[in-house]
Protein backbone atom coordinates (compact mmCIF):
# COMPACT_ATOMS: atom_id res chain seq x y z
CA UNK A 1 0.00 0.00 0.00
CA UNK A 2 1.27 3.67 -0.98
CA UNK A 3 2.17 5.92 1.63
CA UNK A 4 -0.83 8.09 0.39
CA UNK A 5 -3.16 5.26 0.19
CA UNK A 6 -1.93 4.90 4.01
CA UNK A 7 -2.60 7.83 4.80
CA UNK A 8 -5.96 8.14 3.40
CA UNK A 9 -7.42 5.14 4.98
CA UNK A 10 -5.97 6.54 8.28
CA UNK A 11 -7.97 9.93 8.03
CA UNK A 12 -11.07 7.89 7.32
CA UNK A 13 -10.87 5.59 10.10
CA UNK A 14 -9.95 8.21 12.34
CA UNK A 15 -13.15 11.02 10.73
CA UNK A 16 -15.48 7.58 10.79
CA UNK A 17 -14.36 7.10 14.70
CA UNK A 18 -15.49 11.20 14.84
CA UNK A 19 -19.00 10.65 13.70
CA UNK A 20 -21.72 9.38 16.13
CA UNK A 21 -22.45 5.31 16.00
CA UNK A 22 -25.69 5.42 15.73
CA UNK A 23 -28.09 2.03 15.45
CA UNK A 24 -32.08 1.33 15.45
CA UNK A 25 -33.47 3.06 18.40
CA UNK A 26 -31.11 4.89 19.12
CA UNK A 27 -31.91 8.95 20.67
CA UNK A 28 -29.48 11.32 18.90
CA UNK A 29 -29.55 15.15 18.61
CA UNK A 30 -29.77 17.25 15.67
CA UNK A 31 -29.96 20.73 14.20
CA UNK A 32 -32.09 21.34 11.15
CA UNK A 33 -30.58 21.79 7.98
CA UNK A 34 -33.28 22.22 5.88
CA UNK A 35 -37.38 22.41 6.10
CA UNK A 36 -40.40 21.38 3.54
CA UNK A 37 -44.08 21.50 3.93
CA UNK A 38 -43.91 17.56 4.58
CA UNK A 39 -40.05 17.35 5.79
CA UNK A 40 -37.46 18.05 8.31
CA UNK A 41 -33.64 17.34 7.50
CA UNK A 42 -31.87 17.20 10.65
CA UNK A 43 -27.84 17.09 10.59
CA UNK A 44 -27.34 14.14 13.43
CA UNK A 45 -23.06 14.16 13.02
CA UNK A 46 -23.76 11.21 11.07
CA UNK A 47 -22.08 10.41 7.65
CA UNK A 48 -25.55 10.78 6.56
CA UNK A 49 -28.60 12.97 7.86
CA UNK A 50 -31.46 12.08 9.07
CA UNK A 51 -35.12 13.08 7.59
CA UNK A 52 -38.25 13.68 9.50
CA UNK A 53 -41.54 13.47 7.63
CA UNK A 54 -44.62 14.93 9.08
CA UNK A 55 -46.51 12.15 9.81
CA UNK A 56 -43.47 11.20 12.51
CA UNK A 57 -43.48 14.97 14.01
CA UNK A 58 -47.12 15.63 14.33
CA UNK A 59 -50.90 13.88 14.53
CA UNK A 60 -52.34 16.92 12.56
CA UNK A 61 -52.23 15.97 9.07
CA UNK A 62 -53.08 19.41 7.67
CA UNK A 63 -50.09 20.91 9.88
CA UNK A 64 -47.22 22.77 7.49
CA UNK A 65 -43.96 22.12 8.99
CA UNK A 66 -42.33 25.52 7.76
CA UNK A 67 -44.61 27.00 10.23
CA UNK A 68 -43.56 24.79 13.03
CA UNK A 69 -39.70 24.01 12.72
CA UNK A 70 -37.51 26.84 11.39
CA UNK A 71 -33.56 26.32 9.78
CA UNK A 72 -31.06 26.28 12.98
CA UNK A 73 -33.66 24.46 15.61
CA UNK A 74 -32.61 21.50 17.76
CA UNK A 75 -34.18 18.81 18.71
CA UNK A 76 -34.39 15.34 19.90
CA UNK A 77 -34.89 12.40 17.81
CA UNK A 78 -35.35 8.64 18.05
CA UNK A 79 -33.73 6.70 15.13
CA UNK A 80 -36.71 4.71 13.49
CA UNK A 81 -33.98 2.88 10.59
CA UNK A 82 -30.38 4.01 10.09
CA UNK A 83 -30.65 3.37 6.22
CA UNK A 84 -33.56 4.09 4.35
CA UNK A 85 -32.55 2.61 0.94
CA UNK A 86 -31.59 6.32 -0.11
CA UNK A 87 -28.80 6.15 2.45
CA UNK A 88 -31.01 8.29 4.59
CA UNK A 89 -31.41 7.95 8.69
CA UNK A 90 -35.25 7.81 8.93
CA UNK A 91 -36.14 9.90 12.18
CA UNK A 92 -39.09 10.47 14.71
CA UNK A 93 -39.71 13.08 16.60
CA UNK A 94 -43.22 12.55 17.77
CA UNK A 95 -42.40 8.48 19.09
CA UNK A 96 -39.65 9.79 20.93
CA UNK A 97 -42.42 12.15 22.73
CA UNK A 98 -44.13 9.66 23.13
CA UNK A 99 -41.97 6.68 24.55
CA UNK A 100 -41.13 10.04 27.60
CA UNK A 101 -44.81 10.41 27.61
CA UNK A 102 -45.33 7.04 28.85
CA UNK A 103 -42.91 6.68 30.58
CA UNK A 104 -44.45 9.97 32.79
CA UNK A 105 -47.62 8.06 32.68
CA UNK A 106 -46.46 4.94 33.84
CA UNK A 107 -45.52 6.49 36.83
CA UNK A 108 -48.44 8.92 37.52
CA UNK A 109 -50.20 5.21 37.13
CA UNK A 110 -48.25 4.24 40.19
CA UNK A 111 -48.57 7.50 42.09
CA UNK A 112 -52.17 8.38 41.36
CA UNK A 113 -50.86 11.91 39.79
CA UNK A 114 -53.46 14.18 38.71
CA UNK A 115 -52.91 14.87 34.80
CA UNK A 116 -54.20 17.64 32.82
CA UNK A 117 -54.81 17.21 28.87
CA UNK A 118 -57.11 18.66 26.44
CA UNK A 119 -59.85 16.39 24.86
CA UNK A 120 -59.21 15.90 20.78
CA UNK A 121 -62.64 14.18 20.45
CA UNK A 122 -65.63 13.45 21.82
CA UNK A 123 -66.09 9.89 21.19
CA UNK A 124 -69.74 8.10 21.80
CA UNK A 125 -68.96 6.13 24.78
CA UNK A 126 -66.73 9.07 26.35
CA UNK A 127 -63.72 11.39 25.86
CA UNK A 128 -60.61 10.89 24.22
CA UNK A 129 -57.42 12.90 25.51
CA UNK A 130 -53.82 13.40 24.24
CA UNK A 131 -50.83 13.75 25.96
CA UNK A 132 -47.62 13.91 23.63
CA UNK A 133 -49.01 11.78 21.23
CA UNK A 134 -50.40 9.36 23.64
CA UNK A 135 -53.76 8.43 23.96
CA UNK A 136 -56.12 8.17 27.08
CA UNK A 137 -59.44 7.16 26.90
CA UNK A 138 -62.02 8.07 29.66
CA UNK A 139 -65.28 6.56 29.64
CA UNK A 140 -68.70 8.07 29.99
CA UNK A 141 -69.35 6.88 33.30
CA UNK A 142 -66.18 8.09 34.71
CA UNK A 143 -66.32 11.72 32.82
CA UNK A 144 -68.40 13.32 35.74
CA UNK A 145 -69.94 12.15 39.47
CA UNK A 146 -73.21 12.68 36.97
CA UNK A 147 -74.97 11.50 34.37
CA UNK A 148 -74.58 13.39 31.31
CA UNK A 149 -76.42 13.07 28.60
CA UNK A 150 -74.51 15.77 26.31
CA UNK A 151 -70.58 15.37 26.53
CA UNK A 152 -70.03 17.55 23.75
CA UNK A 153 -69.20 20.94 25.68
CA UNK A 154 -66.51 18.80 26.86
CA UNK A 155 -64.52 19.14 23.33
CA UNK A 156 -61.06 21.09 23.23
CA UNK A 157 -61.51 21.77 27.53
CA UNK A 158 -58.85 21.09 29.44
CA UNK A 159 -59.88 18.79 32.42
CA UNK A 160 -58.07 16.94 35.36
CA UNK A 161 -58.11 13.23 35.42
CA UNK A 162 -56.27 10.49 37.17
CA UNK A 163 -54.95 7.01 35.06
CA UNK A 164 -57.00 3.95 36.46
CA UNK A 165 -55.60 1.36 33.99
CA UNK A 166 -52.00 1.84 32.39
CA UNK A 167 -51.73 -1.24 29.64
CA UNK A 168 -48.83 0.06 27.12
CA UNK A 169 -49.09 -3.02 25.56
CA UNK A 170 -52.47 -3.40 24.76
CA UNK A 171 -52.05 0.01 23.82
CA UNK A 172 -55.01 0.82 26.69
CA UNK A 173 -54.89 3.84 29.06
CA UNK A 174 -57.79 4.79 31.09
CA UNK A 175 -58.39 7.81 32.76
CA UNK A 176 -60.67 8.39 35.83
CA UNK A 177 -62.02 12.50 36.25
CA UNK A 178 -65.31 11.27 38.16
CA UNK A 179 -62.88 10.34 41.39
CA UNK A 180 -61.10 13.64 41.27
CA UNK A 181 -64.89 15.60 41.31
CA UNK A 182 -65.83 13.48 43.94
CA UNK A 183 -62.87 14.18 46.60
CA UNK A 184 -63.28 17.76 45.46
CA UNK A 185 -66.61 18.13 46.41
CA UNK A 186 -66.00 16.18 49.84
CA UNK A 187 -63.63 19.00 50.48
CA UNK A 188 -65.87 21.43 49.65
CA UNK A 189 -68.65 20.13 51.42
CA UNK A 190 -67.03 19.52 54.66
CA UNK A 191 -65.80 23.42 54.36
CA UNK A 192 -69.79 24.43 53.81
CA UNK A 193 -71.22 22.54 56.64
CA UNK A 194 -68.98 23.76 59.03
CA UNK A 195 -69.65 27.43 57.96
CA UNK A 196 -73.31 27.74 57.35
CA UNK A 197 -76.12 27.57 60.20
CA UNK A 198 -80.16 27.94 59.52
CA UNK A 199 -81.00 31.16 59.01
CA UNK A 200 -78.33 32.41 56.79
CA UNK A 201 -78.28 33.66 53.56
CA UNK A 202 -76.99 31.74 50.99
CA UNK A 203 -76.67 31.60 46.89
CA UNK A 204 -76.42 29.05 44.48
CA UNK A 205 -77.77 27.78 41.00
CA UNK A 206 -80.36 25.59 40.24
CA UNK A 207 -79.07 22.35 39.77
CA UNK A 208 -81.99 20.20 39.01
CA UNK A 209 -85.88 20.85 39.27
CA UNK A 210 -88.80 18.28 40.08
CA UNK A 211 -92.54 18.67 40.73
CA UNK A 212 -92.05 18.73 44.35
CA UNK A 213 -89.02 21.34 44.14
CA UNK A 214 -85.83 21.98 43.06
CA UNK A 215 -82.25 21.16 44.54
CA UNK A 216 -79.74 24.36 44.53
CA UNK A 217 -76.01 23.56 44.33
CA UNK A 218 -74.38 25.95 47.10
CA UNK A 219 -70.80 24.65 46.09
CA UNK A 220 -70.02 21.36 47.83
CA UNK A 221 -73.70 20.29 48.56
CA UNK A 222 -77.33 20.12 47.67
CA UNK A 223 -80.66 22.27 49.65
CA UNK A 224 -83.48 21.59 48.48
CA UNK A 225 -86.07 23.81 48.02
CA UNK A 226 -89.39 22.61 48.25
CA UNK A 227 -92.39 23.82 46.76
CA UNK A 228 -94.37 25.26 49.27
CA UNK A 229 -91.22 27.32 49.98
CA UNK A 230 -90.95 28.94 46.87
CA UNK A 231 -93.49 31.67 47.31
CA UNK A 232 -95.82 33.17 50.03
CA UNK A 233 -98.27 32.66 47.56
CA UNK A 234 -99.08 28.92 45.42
CA UNK A 235 -97.33 28.17 42.84
CA UNK A 236 -98.50 25.59 39.95
CA UNK A 237 -95.14 24.18 39.11
CA UNK A 238 -91.61 24.55 40.16
CA UNK A 239 -90.62 24.72 36.46
CA UNK A 240 -93.03 27.49 35.98
CA UNK A 241 -90.59 29.81 37.84
CA UNK A 242 -87.28 28.95 37.46
CA UNK A 243 -85.19 26.74 35.33
CA UNK A 244 -81.67 24.67 35.31
CA UNK A 245 -78.53 26.90 36.05
CA UNK A 246 -81.07 30.16 37.61
CA UNK A 247 -79.23 31.74 40.52
CA UNK A 248 -80.87 31.98 43.46
CA UNK A 249 -80.68 33.79 46.83
CA UNK A 250 -82.04 31.70 49.58
CA UNK A 251 -82.08 31.47 53.44
CA UNK A 252 -81.45 28.27 55.38
CA UNK A 253 -84.36 27.05 56.85
CA UNK A 254 -82.88 23.92 58.58
CA UNK A 255 -80.07 21.79 58.90
CA UNK A 256 -81.27 18.42 59.56
CA UNK A 257 -77.95 15.74 59.30
CA UNK A 258 -76.22 16.62 55.81
CA UNK A 259 -79.52 18.06 54.54
CA UNK A 260 -80.17 21.53 54.13
CA UNK A 261 -84.02 22.82 53.37
CA UNK A 262 -83.93 26.06 52.08
CA UNK A 263 -86.83 28.86 51.89
CA UNK A 264 -87.25 31.81 49.70
CA UNK A 265 -90.52 32.56 52.62
CA UNK A 266 -88.11 35.46 54.13
CA UNK A 267 -89.90 36.44 57.46
CA UNK A 268 -89.63 40.47 57.08
CA UNK A 269 -91.44 39.79 53.57
CA UNK A 270 -94.88 37.82 55.22
CA UNK A 271 -97.60 39.71 53.87
CA UNK A 272 -99.42 39.04 56.66
CA UNK A 273 -97.41 41.81 58.47
CA UNK A 274 -99.26 44.77 57.17
CA UNK A 275 -102.51 42.94 56.46
CA UNK A 276 -104.45 44.26 59.09
CA UNK A 277 -104.19 47.69 57.81
CA UNK A 278 -104.66 47.00 54.31
CA UNK A 279 -107.70 44.84 54.38
CA UNK A 280 -109.34 46.20 57.60
CA UNK A 281 -113.02 45.51 57.98
CA UNK A 282 -115.29 47.85 55.62
CA UNK A 283 -112.04 47.92 52.99
CA UNK A 284 -113.61 48.13 49.87
CA UNK A 285 -110.71 45.42 48.10
CA UNK A 286 -110.00 44.19 44.61
CA UNK A 287 -109.00 40.12 44.06
CA UNK A 288 -108.86 37.28 41.81
CA UNK A 289 -110.54 34.48 41.40
CA UNK A 290 -107.98 31.57 42.52
CA UNK A 291 -110.34 28.45 43.11
CA UNK A 292 -113.37 27.07 43.87
CA UNK A 293 -115.69 25.20 45.90
CA UNK A 294 -119.09 24.77 46.28
CA UNK A 295 -119.57 26.52 49.55
CA UNK A 296 -117.53 29.87 47.96
CA UNK A 297 -114.74 31.15 46.17
CA UNK A 298 -111.21 32.00 47.41
CA UNK A 299 -109.78 35.20 46.33
CA UNK A 300 -106.03 36.06 45.75
CA UNK A 301 -105.75 38.90 47.21
CA UNK A 302 -102.00 39.19 46.68
CA UNK A 303 -99.26 36.41 46.99
CA UNK A 304 -99.86 34.53 50.03
CA UNK A 305 -103.47 36.01 51.19
CA UNK A 306 -106.51 34.80 49.91
CA UNK A 307 -109.69 35.54 51.20
CA UNK A 308 -112.70 33.23 51.66
CA UNK A 309 -116.28 34.60 49.43
CA UNK A 310 -118.68 32.79 50.49
CA UNK A 311 -121.80 31.66 47.93
CA UNK A 312 -124.05 33.96 50.12
CA UNK A 313 -121.96 36.58 49.85
CA UNK A 314 -121.47 36.82 46.08
CA UNK A 315 -125.18 38.25 45.71
CA UNK A 316 -128.35 39.62 46.52
CA UNK A 317 -129.80 37.40 44.33
CA UNK A 318 -129.60 33.53 45.10
CA UNK A 319 -126.72 31.73 43.81
CA UNK A 320 -126.26 27.89 43.84
CA UNK A 321 -122.75 27.90 43.45
CA UNK A 322 -119.42 30.45 42.82
CA UNK A 323 -118.98 28.72 39.15
CA UNK A 324 -122.30 29.91 37.65
CA UNK A 325 -121.48 33.42 38.18
CA UNK A 326 -117.77 33.45 38.61
CA UNK A 327 -114.11 32.36 36.65
CA UNK A 328 -110.94 31.41 37.54
CA UNK A 329 -108.55 34.15 37.09
CA UNK A 330 -111.66 36.87 37.30
CA UNK A 331 -111.46 40.42 39.07
CA UNK A 332 -113.77 40.60 41.39
CA UNK A 333 -114.34 43.58 44.17
CA UNK A 334 -115.81 43.49 47.81
CA UNK A 335 -116.24 44.46 51.33
CA UNK A 336 -114.00 42.80 53.77
CA UNK A 337 -116.35 42.15 56.35
CA UNK A 338 -114.17 39.79 58.27
CA UNK A 339 -110.71 39.46 59.42
CA UNK A 340 -108.91 37.18 61.70
CA UNK A 341 -104.98 37.61 62.32
CA UNK A 342 -104.85 34.84 64.89
CA UNK A 343 -106.26 32.56 62.20
CA UNK A 344 -105.02 34.40 59.24
CA UNK A 345 -108.64 33.99 57.49
CA UNK A 346 -110.76 36.89 55.63
CA UNK A 347 -114.04 36.80 54.93
CA UNK A 348 -115.66 39.07 51.99
CA UNK A 349 -118.55 40.02 50.68
CA UNK A 350 -119.38 41.35 46.96
CA UNK A 351 -123.51 41.58 48.40
CA UNK A 352 -122.63 44.10 50.56
CA UNK A 353 -121.51 46.50 47.74
CA UNK A 354 -124.88 46.00 46.33
CA UNK A 355 -127.03 46.33 49.58
CA UNK A 356 -124.37 50.02 49.93
CA UNK A 357 -125.09 51.07 46.46
CA UNK A 358 -128.79 50.02 46.89
CA UNK A 359 -129.26 51.58 50.33
CA UNK A 360 -127.32 54.82 49.21
CA UNK A 361 -129.39 54.90 46.32
CA UNK A 362 -132.93 55.26 48.81
CA UNK A 363 -131.09 57.53 50.93
CA UNK A 364 -130.71 59.99 47.71
CA UNK A 365 -134.02 59.92 46.98
CA UNK A 366 -135.52 60.44 50.44
CA UNK A 367 -133.05 63.30 50.76
CA UNK A 368 -134.60 64.88 47.17
CA UNK A 369 -138.17 64.12 48.72
CA UNK A 370 -137.45 66.30 51.86
CA UNK A 371 -135.32 68.94 50.05
CA UNK A 372 -137.74 69.67 47.24
CA UNK A 373 -139.95 73.40 47.43
CA UNK A 374 -143.42 72.77 47.74
CA UNK A 375 -143.85 75.22 44.11
CA UNK A 376 -146.27 73.65 42.65
CA UNK A 377 -149.71 73.54 44.80
CA UNK A 378 -148.82 77.62 45.22
CA UNK A 379 -148.81 78.13 41.56
CA UNK A 380 -152.39 76.56 41.76
CA UNK A 381 -153.37 79.15 44.63
CA UNK A 382 -152.62 81.92 42.52
CA UNK A 383 -154.28 80.90 39.91
CA UNK A 384 -157.40 79.98 41.29
CA UNK A 385 -157.26 84.07 43.03
CA UNK A 386 -156.15 85.14 39.69
CA UNK A 387 -159.61 83.41 38.33
CA UNK A 388 -161.76 85.11 41.25
CA UNK A 389 -159.86 88.36 40.71
CA UNK A 390 -161.04 88.50 37.16
CA UNK A 391 -164.78 88.98 37.70
CA UNK A 392 -164.11 91.54 40.15
CA UNK A 393 -162.35 93.72 37.44
CA UNK A 394 -164.54 92.86 34.71
CA UNK A 395 -167.17 94.94 37.63
CA UNK A 396 -164.91 97.53 38.10
CA UNK A 397 -164.53 98.12 34.21
CA UNK A 398 -167.80 99.97 34.09
CA UNK A 399 -167.36 101.97 36.89
CA UNK A 400 -164.69 103.68 35.19
CA UNK A 401 -166.53 103.59 32.06
CA UNK A 402 -168.99 105.74 34.41
CA UNK A 403 -166.77 107.95 36.19
CA UNK A 404 -165.46 109.18 33.06
CA UNK A 405 -168.62 111.50 31.66
CA UNK A 406 -168.93 112.70 35.63
CA UNK A 407 -165.21 114.11 35.14
CA UNK A 408 -166.97 115.55 31.63
CA UNK A 409 -169.87 117.03 33.84
CA UNK A 410 -167.44 118.82 36.08
CA UNK A 411 -165.03 120.13 33.09
CA UNK A 412 -168.67 121.98 31.72
CA UNK A 413 -169.50 123.26 35.05
CA UNK A 414 -166.46 124.67 35.40
CA UNK A 415 -166.02 126.38 32.14
CA UNK A 416 -169.71 128.10 32.53
CA UNK A 417 -168.70 129.64 36.22
CA UNK A 418 -165.84 130.90 34.09
CA UNK A 419 -167.68 132.57 31.91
Amino acid sequence: MSEISEQSFEQLLKEEGSLNQIHNGAVVKGTVIGVKENEIVLNIGYKADGVISKNEYTNDSSADLTQLVQVGDEMEVKVLKVNDGDGQVVLSYKRLAQDRSSKQLEEAFNNNTVLTAKVSQVLKGGLSVSIDGVRIFIPASLVSDSYERDLTKYQDQDIDFVIIEYNPRRRRIIGDRKQIMVARKAEMKEALMSRIQEGMIVKGKVKNLTDFGGFIDLGGADGLLHISEMSWGRIESPKKLFKVGDEVEAFIKEIKGEKIALSLKFPDRNPWLNAEEKYAVGNIITGHVARMTDFGAFIELEPGIDALLHVSQISKSHVDKPSDVLKIGQEIEAKVVDFNPDERKISLSMKAIEQDAAEEKDAETVFEDVAKPEAAPAVEEDESVAEEAAPAEEEAAPTEEKAEPAAEETAQDAAAAEE
